[in-house]
């Protein structure tokens, strides 16, 4: 499926992206002599700015759940659109596959089990990047990358010492010279070694 793109009138009477999101997955319709009921509904979702994720539950005519998957949409959000089109999107289910695997625990979390391989593997993949980037990094850690990040000075450095200044990290060789940015650094493989304590020594008073 391509991509649909709305004006604000097209989106009303919805403000952002994830209410009309939230409002489209979230249906009844009767059956008729065509088509069985169907129905929808978003049990849990998330707008990062460029992905939506849901966890979407199908439910019988009683009510009773068949099975919660999840959906992902790719979201186009631009207010100033000089064509007016502010809101683009572009939706997916689990069973396809997606590239983005930067679903949340808390909607992956409340997904049914699924037998469907490209499905496995996308949980798979969330769960690996969910993995990397709830690692705990301290201030003073040493991080070894499995091979040396290039950067344009044409440098190349494997190990380097985390700083840590409020929520920011910053990056310097393990001698503390200099200071490097990688981008999406948590994301990305390395192996954290931790720095002995040392004990301190004390002495009876004489």
């Amino acid at each position: 499926m391509g991509w649909l793109t709305m004006t604000r009138l097209g989106m009303a009477p919805y403000e952002t992206p994830k209410a009309y999101l939230d409002a489209q997955l979230t249906y009844e319709r009767p059956a008729t002599a065509e088509t069985p009921f169907q129905a929808l509904r978003v049990l849990k979702s998330v707008y990062s700015g460029s992905t939506y994720y849901a966890a979407v539950e199908r439910y019988d005519e009683s009510g009773a759940r068949l099975y919660v998957t999840a959906i992902i949409c790719l979201v186009r959000w631009n207010p100033k659109a000089a064509d007016r089109h502010i809101f683009g999107y572009k939706d997916m289910d689990e069973d396809m596959g997606p590239c983005e695997a930067t679903c949340p625990r808390s909607v992956l979390e409340l997904l049914t089990s699924s037998s469907h391989p490209h499905a496995l593997d996308w949980r798979r993949r969330c769960y690996r990047l969910l993995e990397l980037t709830e690692r705990t990094i301290a201030d003073g850690d040493l991080i070894r990358f499995p091979e040396p990040m290039q950067f344009t000075d044409g440098s190349g450095h494997a190990d380097f010492k985390v700083r840590r200044e409020g929520r920011k990290l910053t990056l310097t060789l393990p001698d503390g010279r200099g200071r490097f940015k990688i981008s999406r650094l948590l994301e990305r493989r390395f192996e954290i070694i931790r720095q002995p304590k040392v004990a301190r020594t004390f002495f009876p008073a004489a």
